[in-house]
């Protein structure tokens, strides 16, 4: 892999890492937050998406509307679960095992309902996982530790929502043909409108939240786009199975960052952890 594509994708794992610790510090209404930063990523997205439709000389049909749709929906799904998740259980416990979790349901899917092959190294990378969100956590079913065994959950639950729009996002741009950055502005525009209904019935909340959550708001708006922008276009130039892990270098980054800024335990546990994790996304990626 070219060292600007290496850059480019590990300049993505921040940029995810950033917006996710942002959404830790999330005050108000889960809700409009997540409706306020989705509105704010679409208004300077669908602009870049037209403009690329207009010069590639991309048409609206069925498909589009169709895929987007479905994606805005497992989107949404996983923005709710995992604000909900930061809001129960540490950061430093939900993110890697949501970011562990993710590939390898997105395998054993595929193993399951679309006839690829389970290889031996990619059985190895599931056990680490295993390990390693064990490692994370502790013994989360040791008497008297609910919040541990609620990250874990939590977790798991936000790396389900997060294989599924994985696998339906691969399905459109593999099988549909549908072109990323214009599909992936459809999708944030068809976010804002289905959130809109569900944000107005707590519009009496609306000033309070976006005077609360300003700086995370725009944080996120900004660095979750980019992060999903950046590995679309290393994803064009250089293997899925290259860019999918190191991706998850933002794991590493993440658990760092939370002890940091939150004081979360364990320092070294989970980040020897989060090594392990990211050693199984690997061995399940190898080729």
């Amino acid at each position: 892999m070219q060292p600007a594509i290496v850059a480019m994708v590990l300049a993505a794992a921040l940029a995810h890492a950033v917006w996710n610790l942002a959404s830790k510090y999330k005050r108000g209404n889960t809700v409009l937050f997540v409706w306020a930063y989705t509105c704010v990523s679409t208004m300077w997205c669908v602009p870049i998406g037209v403009a690329l439709m207009a010069r590639d000389h991309q048409t609206l049909d069925w498909r589009l509307a169709v895929a987007a749709a479905v994606s805005a929906a497992l989107h949404i799904a996983y923005s709710k679960t995992l604000q909900d998740g930061y809001d129960r259980a540490e950061l430093g416990v939900v993110y890697p095992i949501a970011r562990g979790t993710a590939p390898m349901l997105t395998m054993l899917v595929a193993v399951a309902l679309m006839g690829e092959r389970l290889r031996a190294m990619a059985l190895i990378g599931a056990l680490l996982i295993v390990a390693g969100m064990l490692v994370v956590t502790g013994n989360p079913f040791r008497s008297g530790s609910r919040r541990p065994l609620q990250g874990v959950l939590w977790g798991a639950a936000t790396g389900t929502t997060i294989a599924s729009y994985t696998l339906w996002d691969s399905y459109s741009v593999t099988v549909w043909h549908l072109a990323p950055v214009s599909y992936y502005a459809c999708t944030l525009l068809l976010q804002s409108l289905m959130l809109a209904p569900v944000a107005l019935r707590h519009r009496h909340q609306i000033s309070a939240t976006l005077r609360a959550d300003a700086v995370p708001i725009l944080i996120v708006a900004m660095c979750s786009p980019l992060a999903y922008i950046l590995v679309l276009t290393a994803m064009q130039t250089a293997p899925v199975a290259l860019v999918a892990p190191l991706r998850e270098s933002s794991i590493v980054v993440g658990a760092l960052l939370a002890y940091r800024l939150f004081r979360e335990n364990h320092l070294a546990r989970r980040i020897v952890g989060a090594m392990v994790v990211l050693a199984g996304i690997v061995a399940i990626s190898w080729n």
